[in-house]
């Protein structure tokens, strides 16, 4: 393992012991939503049943961490920015944090009668999902030391951390199905979700990042998340599925923009993306690897 150093192995450190301002940003960031929690707890501004909606805003923000842990790695490329590895794992845990602590406040709320607890896991197939994605992750970051990589070797270790993905897709349908009609949230982070797979794809089939590239991946996304809301709403409610989509047209016809659906912030997020790709500047690299480069 790298030495840390005389600062040691504080959270707004890099690995090298030194301060990172990144790193410290992340940090604080993503204490904000549990510092929110527990000031609308303490002002008694989390309505009739405060276990029951902390226990939803707790899963929540697991989730959108779980997104935005699987945006590193595609943001980094997208926008050459080679030091946003350096938050992934720290992103990664407090998706587990915040995983755990929606577990441990649901079972506050049903005042840890195990009985209870474990009746409701087995009749409710929304909260089987939700408790294989937690357990998964529960393995993801178990082995997210450095000694886990050596000890399970990096081609192993990669195999099993390649799990967040199916274990991201499980905690998004925990979610859509807890939801049950209105799933406009569960619909967003899934389309973010897909926005980010359509880049990987673009990065396995060798599809040279353009704006061009990275434009059609960001409108696609967004249609195909405006089909799935479409898809979810038609078979949850019966009401016509060309209807339902042409909602989608509203802020065109009505020139609302409180009526933008999960469709287009995805495809926004992807366009926003392809223009800073491209006035990116590059991450200056030591000389002896730009001459390593041109040879």
């Amino acid at each position: 393992m790298t030495s840390a150093g005389p600062g040691g192995y504080w959270p707004w450190n890099d690995r090298q012991g030194r301060f990172s301002a990144l790193r410290a940003g992340c940090f604080a960031l993503v204490l904000v939503p549990a510092l929110i929690l527990a000031l609308q707890a303490w002002t008694h501004q989390l309505g009739s049943k405060p276990w029951t909606q902390a226990v939803h805003d707790t899963g929540t923000w697991a989730l959108r961490i779980l997104v935005l842990t699987l945006a590193v790695t595609p943001l980094r490329r997208i926008l050459d920015w080679n030091r946003l590895i350096g938050i992934r794992r720290m992103l990664g845990l407090s998706v587990l944090a915040y995983g755990l602590g929606h577990l441990s406040l649901y079972c506050i709320d049903l005042a840890f009668d195990w009985g209870l607890i474990l009746s409701e896991i087995v009749k409710r197939v929304y909260l089987v999902v939700g408790i294989t994605a937690l357990i998964g992750l529960v393995a993801l970051g178990i082995t997210s030391t450095d000694g886990m990589i050596r000890r399970l070797g990096s081609a192993r270790w990669q195999r099993l951390h390649n799990l967040v993905y199916p274990i991201a897709c499980l905690g998004l349908f925990h979610f859509a199905l807890q939801s049950k009609i209105d799933v406009t949230q569960p619909v967003l982070l899934a389309g973010l979700f897909a926005l980010l797979m359509a880049y990987r794809g673009l990065n396995r089939l060798g599809i040279p990042l353009g704006f061009g590239s990275l434009a059609l991946t960001a409108l696609a996304a967004g249609l195909a998340t405006a089909l799935a809301e479409t898809a979810w709403y038609a078979f949850a409610t019966g009401a016509s599925a060309w209807l339902i989509f042409q909602a989608n047209a509203d802020i065109v016809v009505y020139q609302d923009w409180t009526a933008l659906r999960p469709g287009h912030w995805v495809a926004l997020v992807g366009l926003a993306l392809a223009v800073l790709h491209l006035i990116r500047r590059p991450e200056p690299r030591p000389s002896g690897l730009r001459r390593h480069a041109r040879a």
